[in-house]
């Protein structure tokens, strides 16, 4: 699953493992106003994923700037979308490239208009109240999680 992020920063883009879908929803159903929020909040629920995205930000950031994506531009030209790392959006090239979908679609996250945008979604329809599985070491435990979307967030399927 592709997951495209929106706050007051700007716009990052990462792929992710379908699961994670609940995880970023009950990061905002938490309170989440920034990236960093929501991959914090997301560290109880995944202790690997947010490390591993963040990892691949700071990748990012040292061959790429707002000014020069050309690194960035040559790993969507030579490598399919479900291999792209993570990446911030900077202009035109990059903003294209946030909307390619994952295997099972494609979700936007607007954290500063709190709005769930499922792009495309071939796993599951996200809910308002759902639970999740707790993973540790990239493995599901018998242990949940429990969320409630406040109603102030808009689901756009």
């Amino acid at each position: 699953m592709r997951y495209t992020v929106a706050d007051d920063n700007g716009t990052v883009s990462f792929l992710g493992p379908a699961h994670v879908m609940k995880m970023l929803v009950a990061a905002c159903a938490r309170g989440a106003a920034t990236l960093d929020d929501l991959l914090e909040f997301s560290v109880r629920y995944d202790d690997q994923f947010s490390r591993n995205v963040l990892d691949g930000l700071a990748i990012f950031d040292e061959h790429n700037s707002r000014e020069n994506t050309s690194q960035i531009e040559a790993v969507f030209a030579s490598r399919p979308p479900i291999e792209w790392p993570p990446f911030r959006v900077f202009n035109d090239v990059t903003r294209r490239a946030s909307t390619q979908p994952g295997h099972t679609g494609t979700i936007v996250f607007n954290l500063r208009f709190k709005r769930i945008v499922q792009v495309q979604n071939s796993y599951a329809e996200i809910l308002r109240r759902d639970r999740g599985r707790i993973r540790e070491g990239g493995r599901p435990t018998r242990m949940l999680y429990y969320y409630d979307l406040p109603s102030e967030w808009s689901l756009v399927p």
